[in-house]
Formats: C-alpha cells, structure tokens, sequence
C-alpha cells in the first residue's frame, strides 16, 4: 500500500517508536512491573501445570502425629535415628536430612543417630547461612555425610512467595551447593559439577541457573501434589519402607508446631521447607527446568512489536490500521503465555507494555499528523477564500473603470480626443489590474516561501510621490487635503511594486475612512539607521481592543463597519506582510474620534541626493 504520509515524517516517527519502546523496557525493570510479572508467573503456574512424572524422590516427614507418639522435640534425635535406620532397609539412593544439629543434645541420643548416619550411605546433611557465616552440623555427625548443603530457601520480597532456590551460596568466604543440587548430584553417582556462567551441568543434565551475585537461582517446577510418608506411619507399617527403595528420601520436620517454615508456591499451597527442597531436586531429575528470557530475546521481542505498530500505522490507516493494532495488542499478551508454555518466563509486564506503548504512541503520533494535515488543508481553502474576497474587492474599481469606459464607448459616439481619453484609461486600468493581481500572488508566495523577495534598490521618496499622484483624485473627490511633509531620499532594499501597495493602501485607507474636507499628512523621515513613512489622519480612530486585531485578515472595526465603506479588512494584513518580508515592522496609533497614524519603519541604506519637498501640498 502506498505510503500516506512525506518521507519527512520518518524520523520523528521512529523517535517516537524507539522511546515508547524504550519507555516500556524501562518501565519493566520497576517494583510495580515485578508485581504484574510475579501475578502473571502464578497464573500461568497453574495453567500450564508439569507433566505427570514418576518421582525419583521422596519426602519422610516428621509431623505432628510423630511428634506425639514419640513425645515431642524432645525426642528428635531419636526420632530421627529410627528414621534413618528404617529408610536404610529400603536401600535408597541418597538419603537428605533437612534439620540442622548444630548443638549438642543427650549423649546417649547423640551416639544413637551417630550410629544410624554411619550405616546410612550417601547421607547429605544441611547447614544455613547465618551472619557469621555457616550454621554447620557437629563434627561427629558431619563426618558420616558426603556432602553438606544448604537449605536457605528464597521468598520473592515483594508477595513472600517461594519460586526460586539458590543453587549457590556464598558465606563467610566459604561456598555451599543447595540440599537439593547436593542430593541430585549424589544421586546421579556424585559426578562433578560442571559450571559455566549462565548455566551448570551434573551428570549431562544442564541446569540454567546463571550466577548472579555470588548466587545461583532456580525456578522450581512445583507439582500439583505429591505423596509425604511420615516417621509414625513408617514405624507403624514398615512393610511402607519399600516405597522408598532407589529413590532419593529427604528427611525433615513438617510439623508446625515444630518447625514455621511454611513457604507458600506459585499454586498458593503453604508447604513445609523439606518439601520445597524435594521438589527442587524433581526438576532436576525430571529436566523440567523454568528458564527466565535473555535480555536479547526480550529486547529482540520488544523491538519487533514496536516496529511492527509502527509500520501498520505507517503503511495503514482506517479500520485496517486498528484491527491489525488489536491482533498486535493480544500477541503481546499471549506471548509470556506461549513462551512459558515451552519452558521460557517472559516478563508480561514488558511484553504487554512493548505491545501498548508504540502502538499508542504510533497512533497518536498519526493522529495529531492527520489532525495537522487537516488544519493545514482547511488553511488552504482559508487562503484561497480570502484570495476570492481580495479579488472582489480590490479590484473592483479598475474592472468598474474599464466596464464603464467600454460601454461608454460602444454606446455612445464620441469623438476621438474623447475615445483616445477611454483608450487610455483601460489601458491603464488593465496595467493596475494585472500589477494587483501580481502583487496578490507575489505576496502569497513570499508567505508560503515560495519566492525570494527581490533585491532591487529604489528610493523612498519615488515611492511615496508616485503614490501620492495616485490617491489625488480620491481625496479630491472628499476635498481632503493632503499635506506631503519631508520625503527623505534614503534607498530601500526590496520590491518596489510591493511597497507601493503597501503604502498606497495606507493613503487609500486615510481618505476612506476621514471625513470629507479633513486633512492627512503624509511623511517620510530618517531614524537612525531606519526610515519611517508615517500616514496620519483625522478619521474615526479605534481602541486598544480594535488596535491589537487591526492586521487580522477580514478584520473590520465596528465603526467601519457602521460608515458603510466597502472593504474586506485584508488590505492591512497584506500590508503588515509586505513590511515584515522586507526586514520592517507596523507601528500604529490611535485615539477614538481623533484619527490615527499608521507608520511603517524600514531598514534602509545610503542616502540619494535629497530634493526637497513642500512642506504643505493640496493633491
């Protein structure tokens, strides 16, 4: 489709979509857009649930019906002894232990769970960040475990919502793998742990966790649910140990009278931090990984939409342009949804706001350009019905003059000194008429900046005489005497033809609005560097009010209005554009019933000889 507006226009155009753009990706990175994202991740959380899998893990939970038949937390070590020893019967793979023994308890319980770790192989144990650094299990227990991990589990700050864990932690100078990543690995025989900065790799499986300040988040794929074995039913059926064989067993407290670790998911569940470590390490056994958008596929998305509102409202306009905007709008909400539906987390905030922002700047951007075009367009056919009243009014009487003189001479035999006198007056008349029209025209262009203004050099008093000479008969006809004071021989630099009218319509003015047998008078005088033909009457005057509108294009005072003269009010703004093309400026004063004086100053240059003029003239 051809293109509808000038190539002009591209370039702020695209400023304008680039900063929409631009807007949007900034407006992304606010705490307000992290609480659209964070709704709109839960949302999609459970829409696009994980597949069903089979559990590679499994959770043997301390609850509250352990607690009371083994006597509470006061018994814990016991409890936890008997827990391990009955989960060894099973054979698991790894068996991690989600409660810190960081102080000593009762020797003799101590020694009990000693000996149940040292019969339990690929025993993982737990340690916490604290702010000396590390909360480490005793030394007696830790020796029996391959490996410690931590446990710190992340809240978002913003809705206390647990979505993440940190693979990687940093405390006290000394660095700790999650529980979780320590238990997968051990599971997968406890191959090295390959890392790289956007990702890190364990037994070929790639984990995208890229490290962020000394950390290494993990979006966790939370199931819709998930079976827990607890310590009493184990103790109860322990024929239920079967369960567990070649699976990894985490081991913890999910009482809550015990243990207020209660983290709430993405599917609004509250569940116990031993669980949030099980289904940590699911993900990675069942490489269901979450992966957050690189800052290139978001930008590259960004861009795309925004370029893509801005070419439909380059190359389209109408209903096409706005239906092909909502289909842009809703691909700008369903993106975040496709994408996470294939592993990847788009922020939606800036995905719908990429989408919003340029097409809502592209619009505006053609509409107040429309709008524009249109005021310009309705300016045209202003000028060009302000042409036709210039035309029927100012040249009225040269076509009066020429009609008159011709029917004269068709209707009428007269004889030759008289028909030659017609002849004349047409011919001139049809000069004045072709020079208003060149003037009209000229000053048309020169307000377009369609013509350069010419450069010739004439005299101010030629100007004003062979005004004078015309405007004689008109005032002779009001018996207005006209006194012709100093006409200074200073050179003008411009168009003479166009300051002619300008000054001619100022004398033409002053006699059509005075009453007859007053008086008006004419002058031209240095000023500096400067010339000022001034054109002082006795007429009816105007007010402040009727002065600050005087060179409106049809403006007419009231009481020009009420004198019954013929005029249109263009003859002044023709005037004050004459005289501002030629570097001038209008000065006018007046007082009601007292007159007015209407002046013009000119730049002018070096001075001619001066012949000097009467100083009081009856023309």
């Amino acid at each position: 489709m051809k293109r509808s507006w000038p190539i002009r226009h591209l370039f702020g155009y695209l400023a304008v979509v680039i900063a929409a753009v631009g807007m949007a990706v900034l407006a992304g990175w606010t705490r307000f857009a992290d609480r659209i994202d964070n709704d709109a991740y839960d949302f999609l959380f459970g829409l696009y649930p994980p597949k069903d899998w089979k559990p590679e893990s499994a959770v043997v939970a301390v609850d509250e019906q352990t607690l009371r038949e083994y006597g509470g937390m006061r018994q814990i070590r016991g409890i936890l002894a008997e827990a391990l020893t009955a989960i060894q019967t099973a054979h698991p793979k790894v068996v991690a232990l989600d409660v810190i023994l960081a102080d000593s308890g009762d020797p003799a319980e101590d020694a009990k769970l000693e000996a149940a770790m040292g019969n339990t192989p690929d025993l993982i144990l737990p340690c916490d960040r604290v702010p000396s650094g590390w909360e480490n299990p005793l030394p007696q227990f830790r020796r029996h475990a391959v490996a410690v991990g931590h446990i710190h589990a992340d809240e978002d700050a913003l809705d206390n919502v647990s979505r993440k864990i940190q693979l990687e932690m940093i405390a006290g100078g000394e660095r700790r793998w999650a529980l979780s990543l320590a238990a997968f690995q051990y599971a997968r025989g406890g191959p090295p742990i390959l890392e790289s900065p956007d990702d890190i790799e364990v037994g070929g499986i790639r984990i995208p966790a890229a490290r962020r300040n000394g950390e290494r988040p993990m979006l966790i794929r939370f199931p819709q649910s998930a079976p827990v074995l607890s310590v009493a039913e184990l103790k109860r059926d322990p024929s239920l140990a079967a369960t567990l064989h070649g699976k990894t067993v985490f081991l913890g407290i999910t009482a809550l009278t015990a243990a207020r670790d209660r983290l709430r998911t993405p599917l609004r569940q509250a569940i116990p931090g031993v669980e949030i470590h099980r289904d940590a390490f699911e993900t990675m056994a069942q490489n269901t990984f979450l992966t957050p958008a690189s800052d290139l596929l978001t930008m590259s998305v960004c861009l795309t939409m925004a370029l893509t509102a801005g070419a439909i409202f380059w190359f389209r306009g109408g209903w096409s342009a706005y239906v092909m905007t909502a289909l842009l709008l809703t691909a700008g909400h369903l993106i975040p949804a496709l994408l996470f539906r294939n592993g990847v987390v788009f922020p939606y905030f800036t995905s719908v706001s990429a989408a919003w922002l340029p097409a809502v700047g592209a619009g505006t951007y053609r509409y107040f350009t429309v709008r524009r075009q249109l005021r310009r367009a309705e300016s045209d056919r202003a000028r060009y019905r302000q042409a036709i009243h210039f035309v029927t009014h100012e040249m009225r009487t040269p076509l009066t003059a020429i009609q008159g003189s011709s029917e004269l001479m068709t209707r009428y035999k007269l004889n030759d000194d008289k028909r030659q006198q017609m002849s004349l007056m047409i011919h001139s008349e049809s000069k004045r008429l072709a020079r208003m029209i060149q003037t009209f025209l000229d000053v048309e262009r020169l307000s377009e900046g369609q013509m350069e203004l010419k450069r010739d050099l004439f005299s101010v008093k030629d100007v004003v005489s062979a005004c004078l000479e015309r405007v004689g008969p008109i005032a002779d006809r009001k018996q207005i005497v006209i006194h012709c004071g100093e006409l200074t021989s200073l050179v003008l630099t411009g168009d003479r033809e166009l300051m002619e009218y300008a000054v001619y319509n100022l004398l033409t003015n002053a006699v059509k609005y005075s009453a007859a047998g007053t008086e008006v008078w004419v002058s031209a005088v240095p000023s500096g560097a400067q010339v000022r033909i001034a054109v002082k009457d006795q007429g009816m005057g105007m007010d402040a009010k009727e002065l600050r509108s005087i060179f409106q294009k049809f403006y007419r005072t009231k009481k020009a209005e009420d004198s019954g003269e013929a005029g249109t009010g263009i003859g002044l703004s023709i005037v004050e554009q004459i005289v501002k093309e030629h570097g001038g400026r209008m000065d006018v004063a007046s007082q009601p019933a007292k007159g007015s004086t209407f002046t013009i100053v000119l730049p002018c240059h070096a001075e001619a000889p001066l012949d000097e003029a009467p100083a009081s003239k009856r023309v």
